[in-house]
């Protein structure tokens, strides 16, 4: 299911509807079971902490099935953070906490870009062209994912 949705390109409210009708049941009836192992394991022993961490967390763990926007993994998000990894050494060399927070929030645009498949140099070069003229109220227009949507309508 999951990887039909990853490459199906589909909206956020196919993605949701897709662990909906697959997924919900089955992790109900996890849940359930997780519950009556729940009282045969002892609270204090490995699985029985095991156990009681998918429950605890449950809501959190089952999020995606609610909303198309996530995923059931965050490999996503990790792949993204390579790059940071792979510069940290670099950047214990920013000048100042100043140059380092300028750096975070570049590097920020620049993720953001890459998520929303935008060249990241022309987003730059048109929004800095023309923030100083954008009005304040709308400037969620400016951000990189919305950017890309008004260029292509």
């Amino acid at each position: 299911m999951e990887k039909t949705a990853r490459q199906s390109d589909l909206e956020p409210e196919q993605r949701r509807l897709l662990p909906q009708n697959a997924a919900a049941p089955v992790l109900a009836e996890l849940r359930a079971y997780l519950e009556k192992l729940r009282v045969e394991l002892l609270p204090k022993s490995e699985a029985g902490k095991a156990v009681a961490y998918a429950l605890n967390n449950g809501r959190a763990l089952t999020h995606y099935v609610e909303d198309g926007n996530l995923a059931i993994d965050n490999n996503h998000t990790e792949r993204s953070l390579r790059g940071i990894a792979a510069g940290r050494h670099n950047w214990l060399f920013v000048g100042s906490d100043r140059g380092g927070k300028t750096m975070a929030i570049l590097r920020s645009f620049v993720s953001t870009c890459a998520l929303a498949k935008v060249d990241p140099f022309a987003w730059f070069q048109d929004v800095l062209s023309r923030i100083g003229e954008h009005s304040i109220q709308a400037i969620d227009e400016l951000l990189p994912h919305r950017w890309a949507s008004s260029r292509t309508s």
